[in-house]
C-alpha cells in the first residue's frame, strides 16, 4: 500500500502551479496536494494543516521578499521539509536557500525529466540541489557545526540510530525513559534540521566518511 504524502504548493502563478501539480501527480503516486498563493494563505494553510511532508516555496509572491520569507518559515517550522522552487538561479541565491536550511532548490527552468527526478529524490528523503552548488559545503561546514550544538547525551542517542537500536532499546541502554528517549530525537531532529532518524543516521554517516576521506 503506498504512502499518501501531504504536499504544499506556494506560488502565486496559477499556469505555474498547475504544471507543478501535473509533475507531482508523474513523479509521486499518492498525494495530497494543496495551493497557496502568498505568504499570508501559506501561513494560514501551515496553521491548520497537520503533518505536512513537504512545502514547495516560490520565493517571490505577495507578502514575501525573497529569502526573508524562507527565513521566516525556518523559526516558525524548524522541522518542515522546505524546497524552493524559484526563477532566481545564480549560485549566490541558491546557496542563501541552502544556508538558510532548505531542503533542496529547484530552478524554475528545469526541463520535466529533470523536475520529477528531483522530486522524487526529495520525497525519498534525500536533498536536492542543482550541480553547481558545491555538494560537499554542508559537510565541511554546516554540518560539523550543527552536530557541536548536540549535547554529549543527545550525540550518544544519535550514534546508537547508526546502530539501528529502537527507542526501547536505547532508553534500557541508557537506563532512561522512552519518553526522554523520544523528547532527545525530537531535538536532535530540530538542531540537525532533518525529519526523521534515517535522514539523521545519513548525515552523520556522510560525515564520518568524509573525516576518513581526509
Amino acid at each position: 500500500m503506498d504512502v499518501q504524502y501531504t504536499i504544499v504548493i506556494a506560488d502565486d502563478h496559477p499556469l505555474f502551479r498547475n504544471a507543478l501539480l501535473q509533475s507531482i501527480h508523474m513523479a509521486i503516486s499518492d498525494t495530497h496536494l494543496l495551493e497557496a498563493d502568498s505568504q499570508n494563505s501559506l501561513f494560514s494553510l501551515l496553521e491548520k494543516t497537520k503533518d505536512i511532508d513537504l512545502l514547495l516555496l516560490d520565493l517571490k509572491m505577495p507578502g514575501s521578499n525573497g529569502i526573508s520569507g524562507l527565513i521566516q518559515l525556518r523559526q516558525q517550522y524548524p522541522e518542515l521539509a522546505i524546497v524552493v522552487i524559484s526563477a532566481s538561479e545564480e549560485t549566490e541565491v541558491v546557496q542563501q536557500v541552502y544556508n538558510h536550511g532548505a531542503f533542496g532548490f529547484i530552478p524554475k527552468s528545469s526541463d520535466m525529466q529533470v523536475l520529477l527526478n528531483a522530486l522524487k529524490q526529495i520525497i525519498n528523503g534525500e536533498p536536492y540541489f542543482p550541480t553547481t552548488l558545491n555538494d560537499t559545503h554542508y559537510i565541511h561546514q554546516q554540518l560539523p557545526t550543527k552536530i557541536a550544538t548536540l549535547t554529549p547525551q543527545q550525540y550518544k542517542v544519535l550514534t546508537m540510530l547508526t546502530e539501528g537500536l529502537l527507542n526501547k532499546q536505547i532508553a534500557y541502554d541508557l537506563n532512561v525513559s522512552e519518553a526522554t528517549i523520544k523528547a532527545h530525537l525530537t531535538a536532535i531532529f530540530r538542531k540537525l534540521d532533518v525529519k526523521n532518524r534515517t535522514q539523521a543516521v545519513i548525515l552523520l554517516q556522510q560525515l564520518e566518511l568524509h573525516s576518513l576521506a581526509q
